[in-house]
């Protein structure tokens, strides 16, 4: 899972420092950054979890981090949780992603976490306005005791004890072992992170834990199957064939002594069941949408509308399970991939993300729950507002044509990117239907729907659809760093507090695949059940295809572009499966406005 393992900007902490309250500085318009950076006092605890997941006879502890300043009242928290604080170890993925094949190499976590920056901006912004900021290790990783579990219970309780030791629920002890009461807050905390840091909370929000007000899930996994698998299908995050929850747990078991985890490792390989990808008691542990009407939290959710490692679904079914629940929340949807918006929205993000604490922690009335609940950027540099979202657009239901059966042939060598090049062209390895030029601009919003009723003959249990925009237009390519340097506020420790500026690389291009979606065509009738098909017997497949936002030009056509293995992301079968669609009785559904 790539994400801030190398380059943190991690925050060292003083023990021992004296416990004083803080004074809430801040005018009609919210706080204000009135209190010396320098002056704040820094502080180690560890937190006494419930759980004991090394199996050590003792309780795990969490290392926490705090920064706080040195004032006369109580102040609010916001709490960055993380398994990556102490790095990432080198892990070699499973090199069973081409099925049938032999003497594969198997490719490596290592430095994988480079592309995303850390949010070392959490302390020097929030602190001097009157926040305390702490970073906890999670579970099995950095100070803390215990095992990694990728999203097991565990690991949620880890996280959640802290807010308990935040609100006199839980114990703390310092370095030598004395207790340690957090008599500075007013235990009213919000939790904040960027993908596993992001998911965290999440996991912690779905408890409902008191005392937990708000988070900020940033590119964040609601549930673990969604991200390892889809429909009965064993997939991976884009770029990171092989990996799985096995995997990255052992690349985040940095703490003391990891030898007490073996155990647990061997049963995070065992249970996840790479062979049949069926949803099971292990994922629903890690399904934190079983658990959103838990939700007291209020949630800000973002995402990158081209994550192709926390796939954009995520976002979408936590948005829809919260709404259903009644959650006060609010969402931004960006044109870049897997990152924080202060990379690229930088002075509009930290306005919200302000107001947004301050609504919420301090209870200061900002304004922010009055706006638009929606903030998407349509286009690159392209922002609207709606008051909801989805939009409210019909439900439009495209039918993939007419005609006879369509066969294609599986090649496992073939890329999405390829396949659906050129539509107009033949093309033995997919199937393809296009609309006519589109005489308005077409917004598309949620989560579509695709029905097709094919048959299957051969090794390759997958079928994958592509939505994809044909037309040229400037896209998203990648976030790149500038030179110049831009500070926001005083530095960590040994850090001068200035962040690159960043922004994201478009280039023109006639096609782009909007979303897409997996099935393994044997979970037909549900992800938690395996029942075989009988090659040349036609079935109908209905599942999801990642949640999106997007608006197709006038001029452009819409495609729907049928294949079986997506060889970036599903497992490689042997080649040669021959698929038959029957296109009039296939069809997408989507929002359409």
């Amino acid at each position: 899972m790539r994400l801030l393992a190398r380059g943190l900007c991690v925050l060292m902490v003083l023990a021992g420092s004296a416990v004083t309250a803080a004074t809430p500085a801040h005018a009609a318009t919210g706080t204000q950054p009135v209190h010396d950076y320098a002056a704040a006092i820094r502080e180690r605890v560890w937190v006494q979890t419930p759980v004991d997941s090394d199996s050590d006879g003792r309780p795990d502890r969490v290392a926490v981090r705090i920064i706080r300043p040195d004032t006369t009242r109580r102040v609010p928290v916001i709490f960055q949780p993380s398994p990556y604080y102490a790095g990432l170890n080198d892990i070699p993925n499973h090199d069973d992603i081409d099925r049938g094949a032999a003497g594969l190499a198997a490719s490596s976590t290592a430095d994988r976490a480079e592309t995303i920056t850390f949010g070392g901006y959490l302390d020097n912004y929030f602190v001097p306005r009157g926040y305390a900021v702490i970073f906890a290790d999670s579970l099995g990783s950095g100070g803390s005791d215990g095992c990694p579990t990728s999203g097991g219970r565990n690991e949620t309780l880890g996280m959640k004890a802290v807010i308990d030791w935040l609100n006199g629920r839980a114990p703390g002890f310092d370095a030598a072992g004395a207790p340690v009461r957090a008599g500075w807050t007013t235990g009213r905390t919000g939790m904040i992170g960027v993908s596993y840091n992001g998911t965290l909370p999440n996991a912690v929000a779905a408890t409902g834990v008191r005392g937990l007000e708000t988070i900020v899930p940033i590119a964040a996994i609601s549930s673990w199957y969604d991200y390892y698998r889809a429909n009965g299908g064993v997939v991976a995050p884009g770029g990171f064939q092989g990996e799985d929850t096995d995997i990255l747990a052992k690349a985040v078991l940095t703490r003391a002594n990891p030898e007490a985890c073996a155990e647990v490792m061997a049963d995070l390989e065992r249970e996840q069941d790479r062979e049949t990808g069926d949803y099971s008691r292990y994922w629903a542990e890690r399904d934190y949408l079983r658990d959103a009407d838990k939700v007291r939290a209020s949630v800000l959710l973002v995402h990158g509308l081209h994550d192709f490692n926390v796939r954009t679904l995520h976002a979408g079914q936590w948005w829809d399970a919260l709404g259903r629940n009644h959650v006060p929340r609010k969402i931004w949807l960006h044109q870049a991939g897997h990152t924080d918006p202060f990379n690229i929205r930088r002075a509009e993000w930290l306005d919200t993300l302000h107001r947004w604490f301050d609504q919420w922690l301090y209870r200061i009335d900002t304004g922010i729950m009055r706006e638009p609940a929606a903030d998407v950027e349509v286009a690159p540099h392209r922002w609207v507002t709606s008051p909801t979202w989805p939009l409210k657009g019909r439900e439009t239901t495209l039918r993939l044509g007419a005609g006879p059966r369509q066969t294609f042939v599986d090649d496992t060598t073939r890329t999405a990117e390829s396949l659906a090049a050129a539509p107009d062209a033949a093309d033995p390895n997919r199937f393809v239907h296009l609309t006519a030029p589109l005489t308005r601009d077409v917004r598309l919003s949620g989560t579509p729907e695709i029905s097709v009723r094919a048959d299957l003959a051969g090794d390759s249990p997958y079928l994958t659809a592509l939505l994809v925009d044909y037309g040229t237009a400037d896209r998203f390519v990648r976030v790149r760093t500038l030179a110049e340097q831009d500070c926001v506020g005083p530095g960590i420790e040994g850090d001068p507090g200035c962040f690159a500026r960043r922004e994201y690389v478009t280039a023109p291009s006639d096609q782009e695949i909007v979303t897409r979606g997996w099935i393994d065509v044997r979970n037909r009738i549900s992800p938690s059940r395996t029942t075989p098909v009988t090659a040349g017997k036609a079935y109908t497949f209905r599942f999801e295809l990642q949640s999106t936002d997007h608006v197709f030009a006038a001029g452009h056509r819409i495609g729907v572009v049928l294949i079986s293995t997506d060889r970036d992301h599903t497992l490689r079968y042997p080649a040669g499966t021959v698929v038959g669609v029957q296109p009039g009785a296939s069809f997408l559904t989507a929002r359409l406005s």
